[in-house]
């Protein structure tokens, strides 16, 4: 039995998401689907984490089991992206890992990036890929609000309902925004995220950013760990995985 780490690339705007569903097309159903074909046997596909639909990756990294040593990647990358074209994924690399590599487990840090597109013009480069904004925003105010951010805190304010996770303290290790001309960037760098954590942040500093909510009132919605007081989430075509470390 061997082990393969891949690194994929996709545009998330026509799938439900990473993980398989019964109601929709998935990047993992996508992969698993071709990956067993090619392989003639059965392949699960495990990815670093799960995304939501409509939300894109630079570098979403997922590992896979089979009976069959790939010898030659190049040609099997070239093979596999073949059968990809008439979707919006591509394989970007494979790399042999050892047993006890886990994409999901041995991960140490995800890093996501949230674009957003600050004009009046609507967007058609752009379009589905960012968040079109036409009011203007204060950055230096949102950058204030993000410096709180950062550290170890708990987050049920920005935690969907529906998460799963065990625990809403989190240790925000980066939470950056930067613009160049009408391009704002926000990048947020973690061991691990709760459902929904980055886009309620985004949506929440937007609301900061247009002077619908004042730094004071940024701060106690954080500190009440009440979802109740989160803005209204930002929606998910602007948000990307960026990368995963090991």
């Amino acid at each position: 039995m061997f082990k393969y780490q891949i690194k994929i690339e996709y545009l998330g705007t026509n799938f439900v998401g990473w993980q398989f569903q019964k109601n929709g097309v998935s990047i993992q159903g996508i992969l698993e689907k071709i990956l067993s074909k090619f392989l003639k046997e059965k392949i699960q596909v495990i990815g670093s984490g799960r995304t939501d639909a409509g939300v894109h990756a630079n570098e979403q990294s997922a590992h896979f089991n089979t009976n069959k040593k790939i010898q030659n990647k190049k040609i099997f990358l070239n093979s596999i992206n073949f059968f990809l074209s008439k979707y919006t994924i591509t394989i970007l690399s494979i790399e042999k890992k050892s047993r006890e590599f886990h994409a999901r487990h041995s991960a140490k840090e995800r890093i996501y990036k949230y674009f957003i597109i600050n004009r009046q013009s609507s967007l058609v480069l752009e379009k589905d890929k960012a968040w079109h904004i036409k009011s203007k925003l204060d950055i230096k105010i949102m950058k204030q609000g993000a410096k709180i951010l950062k550290g170890t805190h708990n987050f049920s304010t920005f935690r969907a309902s529906s998460c799963q996770a065990k625990s809403p303290v989190k240790t925000m290790k980066k939470v950056t925004i930067s613009k160049i001309r009408n391009q704002i960037v926000l990048t947020f760098q973690s061991k691990s995220f709760l459902k929904q954590q980055v886009r309620s942040i985004v949506g929440s500093l937007k609301y900061l950013g247009e002077g619908k909510w004042s730094l004071k009132h940024f701060k106690n919605a954080f500190k009440s760990k009440k979802r109740s007081m989160c803005a209204p989430t930002a929606p998910a075509y602007g948000l990307y995985l960026y990368k995963v470390r090991y």
